[in-house]
């Protein structure tokens, strides 16, 4: 999946919110990695962890046509993230984590997720869930992975 990464903005440009369809989308992305029914219609998570920093969700409408392509790794999504929130609502919001980290003494998971600060700073979003699958704690931290030996 390696070579998808840079064909996103090519495969985005070629769908229009409103006109194309599921089937157009699936034929640009392939097959999602997990699909949500919202009263909105389907969501299509195509992620792009652990190599790549971005997180796509495409809503798909009851009429069968591309209601919302979003990239959702965003500050703003991350602002959303509070403690107590559920390990299924951080999974709709942001999608599969590029990493989860268990720390069996705590009791806890961290989730990580990689993504791009404009204009160019790598960073890691990561938020820690309990054993209950809540979330605990969140924040945003300079990507370390990226940077030279």
């Amino acid at each position: 999946m390696f070579w998808l990464f840079g064909c996103d903005p090519k495969r985005i440009s070629e769908l229009e919110e409103g006109v194309s369809t599921e089937a157009d989308v699936r034929a640009r992305f392939g097959e999602p990695e997990n699909v949500w029914d919202t009263p909105a219609g389907r969501v299509f998570e195509y992620n792009r962890q652990p190599q790549g920093q971005k997180n796509y969700m495409i809503t798909i409408g009851p009429d069968g046509r591309m209601k919302a392509l979003r990239q959702v790794l965003t500050p703003e999504n991350f602002a959303r993230v509070k403690p107590g929130m559920a390990m299924e609502d951080l999974r709709r919001l942001l999608g599969k984590p590029a990493q989860r980290i268990p720390y069996p003494l705590k009791k806890e998971t961290a989730w990580e997720w990689r993504w791009m600060q404009p204009p160019n700073s790598p960073m890691v979003f990561t938020a820690t869930l309990d054993d209950d699958q809540r979330v605990t704690s969140a924040g945003s931290s300079p990507d370390r992975s990226t940077e030279a030996p």
